[in-house]
């Protein structure tokens, strides 16, 4: 191939390199803008190094250096730039393109020129329509810059000027941020409207699980140490009060007891038998006070063992229904003093208990209105209102440390079955929306922020 086809050749593909360069320069962000415009550019014109400098950059450094990602701005190098950029930009040719040498900045400048670029630089303003200087490119290379360079690179000022102008969404216009948004009716619009839903009274809620109890239960505890004999009423069942409701094992009681009546025979006879002696013996008249002590003792232990064996058999201490889980449960199993077995409770006398975990609890004053919703039909929801809150917190059967409230549902609303599970929606005071949206996130800066 000759040498002039061969020149064409390597122009077509400078020539195409620059088309695309600008093409890039046109879609690119700001970042994105700043490293092609110092790096890439060596695609198109060969140099070794390569600063751009912006004038009121917004949001970066005023100067971006090729080959580093930031050009720190307390380093000698970066320092002795600044120096030269600010001579270029006060010069008479800030907004021309033209070349520089070492022996063309102030002495003190040119004295550190060859330490810190190369020998021949190439200033390319980047200017808007009216001549403004809007940034600045300078190159640096060892080789002399040649006019088909300095052609290529004046094409690009004007891309790269342009592309860097719509980048910097800082001042597109020259208007305000206030002066944009008033061009924008919609956007207030929406902003005004999110601000009202947000400052919007919104009653406050808190869903928990509940469960239908009764109210003022009468217990049946275990009247002493023993074991469950029988139960003889089945879980839910009407009694009604003296009614016998639970038996204990008697074996025990009675084996007892013969042994106390034994007992008292036989210091019944001992006294007996003293009696007649002291008679014709002093010595035996002196033990009858002892004797007759110890009789006493015996019959009161009889006593005391004959009421236990009486109240082996517990009764209803008042009408109601038994509330209990299962009787097989209870048969045989050991009991201790007080431990109670079941309840006796009215079947309409009832309430609703709510354990909120102590992590959602918020204030509720007494009266409050209560939603409950049963699992059995959570489509029919009861109303009633808050009557009682826990002072304090305490640990569920599931582990959850909670707080108890409890309401009480309306009369009107036909009467729920005892032990009935399902949630309630306590309803607080009306606050803005935008306070309950963010209510967990204040609350879990307050911890990190120990306020």
């Amino acid at each position: 191939m000759s040498a002039p086809n061969s020149a064409l050749n390597y122009q077509l593909l400078r020539l195409g390199a620059l088309l695309q360069l600008e093409q890039r320069a046109r879609t690119a962000g700001r970042r994105e803008l700043e490293f092609l415009m110092v790096n890439d550019t060596a695609t198109v014109v060969s140099y070794q190094q390569a600063v751009l400098w912006r004038k009121n950059p917004a949001g970066s450094s005023p100067l971006v250096l090729s080959g580093v990602a930031v050009a720190e701005p307390g380093a000698p190098y970066r320092m002795w730039l600044d120096r030269v950029i600010d001579t270029i930009v006060q010069g008479e040719q800030a907004a021309i393109l033209h070349s520089l040498t070492p022996v063309d900045p102030p002495e003190a400048l040119a004295q550190e020129w060859p330490e810190w670029f190369p020998s021949h630089a190439l200033w390319c303003p980047l200017t808007r329509r009216e001549g403004e200087l809007v940034g600045g490119l300078l190159f640096g290379r060892t080789d002399p810059w040649l006019d088909g360079d300095r052609q290529l690179i004046e094409m690009l000022s004007g891309s790269y000027a342009q592309s860097l102008i719509l980048s910097d969404t800082a001042r597109p216009t020259g208007l305000s941020r206030w002066a944009r948004l008033r061009r924008r009716p919609a956007l207030i619009s929406i902003a005004a409207a999110l601000a009202l839903v947000a400052l919007a009274p919104t009653r406050q809620s808190v869903l928990a699980p509940a469960e239908i109890v009764p109210v003022n239960p009468a217990p049946v505890r275990a009247p002493f140490e023993g074991v469950v004999d029988a139960l003889r009423v089945a879980p839910n069942e009407p009694v009604h009060a003296g009614q016998p409701l639970v038996s204990l094992d008697r074996t025990q009681l009675a084996t007892r007891l013969a042994v106390t009546q034994k007992a008292l025979d036989m210091a019944r006879e001992e006294y007996a038998d003293t009696a007649q002696a002291a008679m014709s013996d002093e010595k035996s008249k002196g033990k009858l006070a002892i004797l007759a002590s110890k009789v006493d003792q015996q019959q009161a232990e009889l006593s005391y063992d004959k009421d236990q064996l009486d109240r082996a058999d517990v009764a209803a201490p008042a009408d109601g229904i038994a509330v209990f889980d299962d009787s097989n449960e209870w048969s045989g199993k050991p009991v201790t003093l007080g431990e109670r077995i079941m309840l006796i409770a009215s079947p309409t006398d009832t309430q609703l208990e709510i354990q909120v975990p102590a992590a959602d609890v918020v204030t509720f004053d007494m009266g409050s209105e209560v939603v409950f919703f049963s699992n059995l039909a959570p489509d029919s929801p009861s109303r009633g209102v808050l009557t009682f809150a826990s002072y304090s917190s305490a640990a569920t059967p599931d582990g959850v440390l909670s707080y108890a409230f409890r309401a009480k549902l309306d009369p009107g609303d036909a009467p729920l079955r005892l032990g009935l599970k399902g949630t309630a929606k306590i309803y607080g005071p009306r606050r803005p929306l935008v306070l309950w949206l963010l209510r967990r996130p204040i609350q879990l800066g307050r911890e990190w922020l120990s306020l």
